[in-house]
């Protein structure tokens, strides 16, 4: 192997410029050509690609998004469209790629090598959501729930001030990590996520109990996906039903979750990940996902990785009941 390809893909997160910066120090420690690719797999198609030196990542370990751009491919997702991408590939003799992302990113990989089985590909995992399958921690999450729960802790200021009960979205469509973690760090009094049920009548109890026993401000967080419906149809139903005229908000705290500088976990981690993204592809790994499991670097097959999401702590769902 001479020549690889880094690139990310799907939604940002903090630490992918860290997992860049590592791909590219590491493959030219390794005498590597390296090179970039702006906008994921649409750049791949569109011939977007830049030879990349240490000078070229230089500065970039602390910035949030990604230098290389990201983008979502339905042209990808086209045997035309890859075969473009491939073509693109063997013009510039690359035989190894570091792909950062998450789900998609690693489906599409997937895919790929199984079509063109002369390119090998590994992942890093770059998302906040932290449900890939594989690994304790993905490229963001530390820094995503970081940012939830300074957003959560001045929220609770003003509800304290006000006396005001507070339903707070965070992302999370189809896993409940961001906001289980950061409701626990807040002390919210409930947490409403997509892996469980929302028992509405159960939240209204735990409530109304609340303020019987004095408490002047409430806060809820609550996942993008939970089942009924988000924030401000729960915060509706809830007003519905409470028996108290407490004022009630709503605040959807939105994409400030993906930006902001990244933690000093996710840049170590995104670093270690890209190291060793460099050194499997040198061992003649390929179709993997490098993980981070028990402090030890883990490898698993990307259908593994997607199909097999990360299952929630039920010790943790606990604590949500028995500290509210």
């Amino acid at each position: 192997m001479q020549h690889i390809a880094v690139f990310t893909s799907g939604g940002d997160s903090p630490g992918m410029n860290a997992c860049i910066r590592a791909v590219v120090r590491t493959a030219l420690h390794e005498k590597l050509r390296v090179s970039g690719i702006y906008r994921g797999y649409q750049g791949m198609i569109e011939d977007d690609f830049v030879e990349m030196n240490a000078h070229s990542v230089s500065n970039i370990i602390q910035l949030g998004g990604t230098i290389l751009k990201s983008a979502r491919s339905q042209d990808f997702r086209t045997p035309q469209g890859r075969a473009k991408a491939y073509a693109n590939l063997k013009t510039r003799h690359i035989d190894g790629i570091v792909a950062i992302g998450g789900d998609g990113t690693f489906t599409g990989a997937n895919i790929f090598m199984q079509e063109y089985p002369d390119i090998a590909i590994v992942g890093c995992p770059g998302t906040i959501d932290n449900d890939l399958y594989g690994t304790d921690y993905t490229i963001g999450y530390d820094t995503a729930i970081n940012t939830a729960m300074t957003a959560i802790d001045n929220i609770k200021d003003t509800a304290n001030a006000h006396g005001r009960l507070f339903f707070v979205e965070v992302m999370g469509r189809d896993a409940g990590f961001i906001a289980l973690m950061s409701g626990l760090a807040t002390g919210a009094e409930d947490i409403l996520i997509p892996e469980f049920h929302t028992d509405m009548d159960a939240l209204v109890q735990r409530l109304e109990a609340g303020f019987r026993n004095k408490k002047n401000s409430s806060i809820v967080v609550v996942a993008e996906g939970d089942d009924a419906g988000g924030a401000f149809k729960v915060a509706e139903e809830v007003k519905k039903r409470l028996n108290s005229h407490i004022e009630i908000k709503v605040t959807v705290l939105g994409h400030v979750q993906r930006g902001g500088r990244p933690t000093c976990m996710d840049r170590v981690r995104a670093s270690r990940m890209g190291m060793s993204a460099v050194y499997a592809l040198l061992e003649g790994k390929r179709g993997v996902m490098i993980g981070e499991t028990n402090r030890q670097i883990s490898y698993t097959p990307f259908e593994q990785a997607v199909k097999h999401h990360e299952q929630l702590n039920p010790n943790f769902l606990k604590m949500v009941t028995v500290l509210a």
